[in-house]
């Protein structure tokens, strides 16, 4: 590290420190927020059936509830889907397209590995019956390289765009409208890598050069979207995928992230309007044209500002903040401390040939609590973290703690969604195809596989179900009870005659 860099991280510190002290001086307003709410724990007990007969009519019943909630979503999907162009010659069909699309969700809904597990597992002839008893339109059982080959050929945007379909049906529908944050859509974005070789197997992929002997890495990188409920839903959105196919080396620029966000921006906006969102991201998107989309759609926005980014606009804000010792405030949350320190109104300027100037609120909060080390060492550790988030509203001790706690830090909700889609079922990194458009076409089912499954297992109906095992264990439950005996095909087929009440979780 050069000396010169040493001397202004430690001035920062010291600023840091100074600026810590005055807070906690008590100068501070305080201010009591509601209690943090915590992850309620699985309970840790045995199977509550003693008899082969009751763990059956248990299985029944937890497939006829789970039948209520798909079949008021995957008929509408499948609907749209089948609109789709089939580039097959009609008299050598022997899976519609209807039947194709519904066993490339259901790959996904009961999270099969790859096509050749669900080669293996949907296959089975107890599995088909129960699977066809709930979907109707499972009328044939393709084999998954059948599905691969169709993907290959048809325009696989299509099956997203008829997701969205899916999605603005349920806006209208007024599903989500008790569960806005700040009576918005929360939009989180981020970019996530999911396949990397080290050959070019497709020109589509990125290129990048890795260690000392700068060795050549191909891989492919989606920008995602997440819609976020105040309930803690999370549902996927759009996915846009960098395209390296028009690129030249040496003359033209690889695709990037901040060019997929311009993309995916002008999406979004054809989904939810102006003025309905508000964006929260990371640290990458703390930008000019970003913030300049963001104003031009009326969308609100938390941007996180990372340490030593956008210097200009760091030094004026950490200066006006010393000198207004009341645009602060000190709230709880649960057995957290917060103390908020903000200044508004900061011009930032960029662009390199034509100068352009965004007004910018800048909001940093210092969030100290007791960690509690009782299975190791015994001891008490107090701990202090620092968040620094862009507003593009004015920030005050009215709305600090909202815009912060219950806007800015859902962001990380959509860190928690590529956990889930890489590690819990979904095999986010699996191509499932070495095919650009098929591996594209899988990624789009496997968004409405997810979908699916977050909009049942977080329905009133089956709210028992996932409290007492959690979401994984139901999907698996829902699998094995699919997979394990024959169902009373005849009583699923009463509830797919009869309509019922379909809420969200309040909470």
């Amino acid at each position: 590290m050069s000396k010169t860099k040493a001397r202004l991280e430690q001035k920062q510190k010291e600023r840091e420190d100074k600026l810590w002290e005055r807070v906690k001086s008590g100068k501070a307003v305080r201010v009591t927020c509601e209690e943090r709410k915590k992850k309620p724990a699985q309970p840790n007990r045995k199977c509550s059936q003693n008899t082969p007969k009751e763990e059956m009519a248990e299985r029944q019943a937890k497939v006829e509830k789970a039948t209520m909630i798909y079949r008021r979503m995957l008929p509408g999907l499948l609907k749209k889907l089948s609109r789709i162009k089939d580039p097959r010659q009609p008299n050598k069909i022997d899976h519609k397209m209807t039947v194709l699309m519904a066993y490339g969700i259901l790959l996904f809904v009961y999270q099969t590995g790859s096509r050749r597990e669900a080669n293996k597992k949907m296959s089975r002839p107890i599995f088909k019956e129960n699977v066809k008893a709930m979907f109707p339109e499972m009328e044939t059982l393709p084999h998954a390289d059948t599905l691969a080959r169709l993907l290959e050929r048809i325009d696989v945007e299509e099956i997203q765009n008829c997701l969205v379909e899916l999605l603005r049906d349920l806006m209208r529908m007024k599903k989500f409208k008790n569960h806005l944050v700040n009576g918005r859509y929360l939009i989180a974005v981020d970019g996530s890598q999911k396949l990397v070789r080290d050959y070019q197997w497709q020109k589509e992929a990125l290129e990048r050069h890795v260690g000392e002997e700068r060795v050549p890495q191909y891989y492919v990188y989606v920008l995602e979207s997440v819609l976020i409920l105040d309930n803690g839903i999370t549902l996927p959105v759009l996915t846009e995928t960098l395209d390296n196919s028009d690129w030249v080396p040496g003359q033209t620029k690889q695709d990037c992230e901040s060019r997929a966000f311009s993309r995916l921006a002008q999406k979004l906006y054809s989904i939810f309007g102006k003025g309905n969102v508000t964006l929260v991201a990371d640290g990458l998107y703390a930008c000019g044209p970003v913030m300049k989309k963001c104003r031009e759609y009326l969308w609100d926005y938390m941007i996180t500002l990372k340490d030593g980014a956008i210097p200009e606009v760091w030094k004026e804000a950490t200066g006006l903040m010393w000198l207004e010792p009341s645009s602060s405030i000190c709230t709880y949350w649960g057995d957290r401390r917060q103390d908020y320190m903000w200044a508004n109104d900061i011009e930032y300027e960029y662009g390199n040939n034509s100068r352009q100037v965004e007004i910018l609120h800048v909001v940093m909060c210092y969030e100290t609590w007791n960690e509690n080390h009782s299975r190791s060492t015994g001891l008490v550790e107090e701990k202090m973290t620092r968040y620094v988030w862009i507003s593009s509203r004015p920030l005050n001790s009215r709305n600090v703690f909202m815009r912060c706690t219950r806007i800015a830090r859902f962001r990380w909700k959509i860190e928690s969604n590529f956990l889930i889609e890489k590690h819990e079922g979904y095999n986010f990194e699996h191509c499932y195809s070495y095919d650009w458009q098929a591996m594209k076409g899988f990624h789009y089912l496997m968004k409405a596989g997810h979908f699916l499954n977050v909009m049942a297992v977080n329905s009133e109906i089956l709210l028992e179900y996932v409290n007492e095992t959690g979401i994984r264990g139901f999907i698996a439950d829902l699998a094995l009870a699919l997979s394990g005996a024959l169902l009373n095909a005849e009583r699923i087929n009463d509830i797919l005659e009869t309509k019922h009440m379909w809420r969200l979780k309040a909470s």
